[in-house]
């Protein structure tokens, strides 16, 4: 084979390795699926879709984790907008939400499905492993603190 064309071959290579890695970086470390935790009983509830859509974050429920011997929530029966009786499994929890810098997102609304409610929240991620997600009515110290986890994949 031509020197040349091996040349040329080898850093398209590198190029587009780079190009993959820099794009891979610039993803915002909030957006990916997040394994919540029940607060009573400290075990998974549900996993969590975030997604950046035209600029704002928006998280849907992709799985849920019902504890043994109870009734799963399968439909929003306390919902009291457009989402009323719709299912759990692809329900929009979360929107609005703006970037103020690379993992910290606030403005945006966030669900209860259990309670049909809807909270202003924040979120925060350092390391994209482990989020800070606080619901509140108001201001933020008015309300209550979440922990999710980074799901593994």
């Amino acid at each position: 084979m031509n020197k040349r064309l091996i040349h040329l071959t080898l850093g398209c290579t590198l190029a587009f390795a780079f190009g993959v890695n820099a794009y891979a970086q610039n993803i915002d470390p909030a957006i990916g699926i997040w394994k919540t935790i029940d607060d009573k009983t400290n075990q998974p509830a549900s996993l969590i879709k975030i997604e950046e859509v035209n600029g704002n974050l928006e998280g849907i429920i992709i799985k849920t984790f019902p504890r043994p011997n109870e009734t799963p929530l399968v439909n929003c029966n306390l919902c009291k907008d457009d989402l009323k009786d719709k299912p759990i499994i692809g329900l929009k929890i979360m929107s609005g939400l703006k970037q103020e810098k690379p993992g910290y997102w606030a403005g945006g609304k966030i669900l209860d499905p259990k309670e049909g409610e809807y909270y202003k929240v924040k979120l925060s991620t350092e390391d994209g492993k482990k989020m800070d997600v606080r619901g509140y009515i108001g201001v933020p110290m008015l309300g209550r603190t979440q922990v999710w986890y980074k799901a593994e994949q």
